[in-house]
């Protein structure tokens, strides 16, 4: 029997004029994110796709509809007793009109080249350099003890 929880996720970076929308967690309780930047997405529900998961998450947290999108890798996400499996997806191409209120914190466009700069998981740095570099599909495992990044591997290879 295993002893860590394992989930399935989603992850969007909604991305328009050269800058992504970022969901500044501040509004959840027990918030493993909180204070941190992140993409929007969520846990994938049973019997869902993570096609139709993110579509759902998407439009719950921003208010936009995703008319096409793009998955662009795998990422497993390992700290202590938790591994995540999260599909990584892009968005260029979306309609409807954003919420002014996100009940998880708070959407903000940000240029690309300064998400850098901003509070994020260590491990985020990794992904998003890939993303703002076309990369093709990929493959990345990020292992924390606590919240400090110990290994990274991409393609199985460890960086």
């Amino acid at each position: 029997m295993n002893t860590y929880k394992e989930y399935a996720t989603t992850l969007c970076y909604i991305i328009k004029d050269g800058r992504a929308l970022m969901l500044h967690r501040t509004k959840k309780e027990n918030d493993i994110n909180k204070d941190k930047y992140i993409g929007v997405g969520g846990h994938i529900e049973c019997g869902e796709s993570p096609e139709e998961c993110i579509l759902r998450e998407v439009k719950e947290e921003t208010g936009l509809i995703m008319n096409s999108f793009k998955l662009r890798g795998i990422i497993t996400f390992v700290l202590d007793d938790v591994h995540e499996y999260a599909f990584l997806f892009t968005c260029d191409d979306f309609s409807g009109e954003m919420n002014s209120d996100c009940n998880e914190g708070d959407l903000v466009w940000v240029p690309f080249d300064e998400i850098k700069n901003l509070p994020l998981w260590e491990g985020d740095k990794v992904f998003l350099k890939l993303l703002a570099e076309d990369a093709p599909f990929f493959s990345l495992t990020l292992k924390y003890k606590k919240d400090v990044l110990q290994q990274v591997f991409l393609d199985g290879i460890r960086q």
